[in-house]
């Protein structure tokens, strides 16, 4: 392989999965040891549209509802979720945390793609939500994210109050369903080989080495290998 050619990484992800941001660091770990560059772009997937922008409860009253469970099982999953988190040097942040709607911060990452800033709007974004309570599901917090990272404050708040780029979340959201991918993260290589969950960095290492390879010799493919999480989602 060509070691100026990158392989095309395409995450499907959500602001509000709590293993896409620990995915993220897993693969971040697996690309910084990889021979060879990397591309990676970003895809909206909402794991819950129906979410409200102001839920009334906090993360436990969240998780129990949506999965079913009794409050101390929803708290020990979160206690566990957080507890990998800090092993990638994540500081998840339950008890601040605003679950919200999380589409206009889908549409934030598509205008960000647009100025070339997608992978920085990605990891704010990220961090505001696990790490800092800040609550995105409000367009002055969204714009304030934005402005931090160099962009145009009343522009953003201009294309989201607009709607500019909900049809392109709803183009990642069909591409997904095309893919039959139903959870997040989910990556895919190359539109080779899809990797479902935040694996370990060996697991992404090896699949970036056998795209590498299969791009050498011209036989890289349609999409194909899947690798399972069972972490709970």
């Amino acid at each position: 392989m060509n070691s100026s050619t990158p392989i095309k990484v395409d995450v499907w992800s959500d602001i509000a999965c709590p293993w896409c941001f620990i995915g993220k660091r897993k693969f971040e770990a697996a690309a910084a040891s990889f021979d060879g560059e990397v591309e990676v772009e970003y895809h909206s997937f909402e794991l819950s549209p129906d979410t409200p922008v102001d839920f009334e409860g906090n993360e436990v009253e969240f998780l129990a509802g949506h999965k079913g469970l009794a409050p101390a099982q929803a708290k020990q999953m979160l206690d566990t979720v957080g507890g990998i988190a800090e092993s990638v040097g994540l500081h998840y942040d339950f008890n601040a945390m605003h679950h919200t709607n999380t589409v206009k911060a889908h549409q934030l990452l598509h205008y960000a793609k647009a100025r070339g800033v997608q992978l920085v709007l990605t990891e704010a974004l990220l961090s505001a939500y696990f790490e800092q309570g800040r609550h995105l599901g409000r367009l002055d917090v969204l714009a304030d994210i934005a402005a931090e990272a160099g962009l145009d404050r009343d522009d953003v708040l201009r294309s989201l109050e607009s709607d500019e780029h909900l049809a392109d979340v709803r183009a990642d959201q069909a591409q997904a369903a095309e893919y039959g991918i139903n959870g997040v993260p989910f990556f895919v290589f190359e539109n080779t080989y899809g990797v479902s969950g935040a694996q370990d960095p060996a697991v992404f290492a090896d699949v970036l080495r056998t795209v590498a390879a299969e791009i050498a010799s011209g036989s890289a493919g349609e999409p194909s290998g899947q690798t399972d999480e069972a972490a709970a989602r």
